[in-house]
């Protein structure tokens, strides 16, 4: 296997995936009790709650199915079983995952109620299951590899070091064809004409510059006149960044110093202009930036954080990485790559990117991350409005 190589699960529309999951996954809020009871009686299989799915309308509908038939479709999801209250919905969202060829079954509760839909679902749970038990893993290059990024509970430690290091990363793998995306609109404020400038061409910077713009209309009409103890938090602050201005350029670190981004993406958009960098206008909020990112196809995060993030994804493995030597060792179940050595002057930022490359790789391999391990499946869809 070469330097740049991992073995991977290529799917029936050729994407590769890198975990193998089974699904179980509800329309709408109502609708989680039946799917966790169907992943508590086929064993193997994940049930992915969440709070919404009714009435919503409009393009916060349109986000909803888009996060939802993403999130099946994703490439490490092998199969996937779809409940709802009703049929229709259920159905655009079945129609939506079938596309990528991969096995999906949907189930509508009414007019049977919950005993018979969960023992219909989990029969046919059961046969995905063993189906694609039998999917082996294939030798695969880094251009099959969708990485996605963004940092959590960030510090001074971010900025120097540890979202350097991804952005090291990203500047080796562009070269090689690799597909990246990074967001976190809010969290760029202040460094937003830097981040553009990075855009592959002025129409590409000025589509960013429109979402970055549509977010401050957001703070306008709301009549915020900051971001006090939101942007940045009060963990970051005990960090030691004291403006959103400090934190957003330490961000924007995580696309090196190379790379242009070639597309801006809707939320859980997935990338269609081929393989380079993608900007993904998302929340800053950790579970929900990740949600949409793996609902848009990205197999694998990089999470680079200071004082100490511990989020997950059910379908995404978060890699975590830190240059805050505090956190390294207080918590340490949480950290799969210490990089303070950089600080320490140990470790050279070349060094500590050929490092992240191969903990990714090792990931894609089948290593299981410590959010993994730990049980950190935070699926957090995006709401745009009020519902009806």
């Amino acid at each position: 296997m070469g330097r740049y190589e991992f073995f991977g699960y290529r799917r029936e529309n050729g994407r590769v995936g890198i975990r193998n999951h089974v699904i179980i996954l509800p329309l709408d809020d109502i609708s989680n009790a039946a799917c966790e009871a169907v992943a508590n009686n086929i064993k193997g299989t994940m049930a992915i709650p969440h709070p919404y799915g009714r009435l919503q309308f409009g393009e916060d509908l349109d986000l909803h199915f888009r996060t939802l038939i993403g999130t099946g479709s994703n490439p490490n999801v092998a199969a996937c079983i779809v409940i709802g209250i009703e049929p229709g919905w259920t159905a655009r969202v079945v129609e939506g995952i079938a596309k990528t060829g991969k096995l999906v079954e949907g189930f509508a509760i009414e007019r049977r109620g919950d005993i018979q839909t969960i023992a219909d679902a989990s029969r046919r749970a059961q046969q995905f299951l063993q189906a694609s038990s039998e999917k082996r893993r294939e030798l695969c290059s880094i251009e099959d590899l969708f990485v996605s990024t963004k940092c959590g509970e960030s510090d001074t430690t971010s900025g120097l070091a540890s979202c350097p290091t991804v952005g090291n990363l990203i500047d080796k793998l562009d070269p090689l064809k690799a597909t990246t995306c990074f967001g976190e609109t809010s969290e760029l404020t202040g460094a937003e004409a830097a981040c553009a400038a990075r855009a592959a061409t002025p129409e590409v910077g000025e589509r960013f510059m429109q979402v970055f713009n549509a977010y401050q209309e957001v703070i306008e009409a709301h009549k915020t006149s900051d971001l006090s103890e939101s942007q940045p938090t009060k963990g970051n602050i005990e960090g030691g960044l004291t403006t959103i201005e400090e934190k957003a350029f330490g961000n924007l670190q995580k696309i090196g110093r190379k790379a242009k981004y070639i597309d801006v993406l809707k939320p859980a958009e997935a990338p269609a202009k081929g393989p380079g960098l993608y900007y993904m206008d998302t929340s800053s909020a950790a579970a929900e930036c990740v949600t949409l990112q793996a609902a848009a196809g990205f197999v694998v995060h990089l999470f680079p954080t200071g004082q100490g993030n511990i989020i997950g994804n059910p379908i995404e493995p978060v890699i975590k990485l830190t240059a805050n030597p505090r956190t390294a060792r207080t918590m340490s179940e949480h950290i799969d790559l210490d990089v303070s050595g950089i600080l320490r002057r140990e470790m050279t930022l070349d060094e500590a990117g050929d490092r992240l490359i191969d903990m990714t790789l090792r990931v894609c391999n089948g290593r299981v991350t410590c959010a993994e391990a730990l049980g950190h499946r935070e699926f957090v869809p995006t709401k745009l409005y009020q519902s009806a």
